[in-house]
């Protein structure tokens, strides 16, 4: 695992994501690229709903430093641009989704397939096939319940393939729940997280901090 020394867990409250981890049909471990809560303010309280974090393929690293290599956490942060280079990079994502507080299936999938319609139809990649998709996508949740400390987990490969798993726990399970072919939704799914218009302004703060410190270790070698 190259910058192995560097790389660590993250606690988002109660709920822990581990520095590695190897996702399922994968025999490579994915680092943690950052982390952080989700919330809304709800009557002027901020309330926290769930953890998000991020694990990308080591040749992300590589990816990333072609471009943003020597930019400060502040100038990541500031960048939409270096946000959309993780959402849409040529790597495998997986990522992790676990609760704070129960919410059902359905309440949970109608409010993130609605933030990914909205995202899809901002930047133009809504047509019938993405329609069908977000179909595909509420459906895979419409039975499901989520407690304290569950988990909803998406493996995204580079050509559009969107894999999605349940868990009651932090474990992570073997099969897949669902698995839906769609490129635009797959990006939307991360983008709502950490694009331009995030659920969790905490997670992209992570991302930046903990990438620059990447980018920026002395010992860090493009070719790694």
């Amino acid at each position: 695992m190259a910058m192995a020394a560097l790389i660590t867990g993250v606690k988002v409250e109660s709920l822990e994501f581990p520095a590695v981890v190897t996702p399922p049909g994968s025999t490579k471990s994915y680092f943690l690229g950052g982390a952080g809560v989700r919330g809304l303010d709800i009557d002027g309280e901020f309330v926290k709903f769930t953890g998000l974090g991020v694990y990308l393929e080591d040749k992300a690293l590589s990816f990333l430093a072609a471009k943003w290599k020597g930019k400060s956490a502040a100038e990541l942060l500031d960048s939409l641009d270096f946000f959309r280079d993780i959402i849409k990079g040529p790597f495998e994502k997986f990522i992790r989704g676990s609760k704070i507080r129960t919410l059902s299936g359905p309440e949970f999938v109608k409010k993130v397939s609605e933030n990914c319609v909205a995202h899809m139809k901002s930047v133009g990649t809504y047509t019938d096939s993405e329609a069908k998709a977000i179909e595909e996508f509420r459906d895979a949740f419409k039975d499901q319940n989520f407690p304290p400390g569950s988990s909803v987990f998406y493996k995204q490969s580079p050509n559009g393939t969107l894999r999605i798993f349940f868990s009651k726990d932090d474990t992570i399970p073997e099969h897949e729940h669902a698995v839906i072919e769609n490129k635009p939704l797959s990006e939307a799914v991360l983008e709502t997280m950490i694009g331009e218009n995030p659920v969790s302004p905490a997670f992209k703060q992570s991302l930046a901090t903990r990438f620059y410190e990447f980018l920026n270790e002395p010992n860090f070698n493009i070719a790694n």
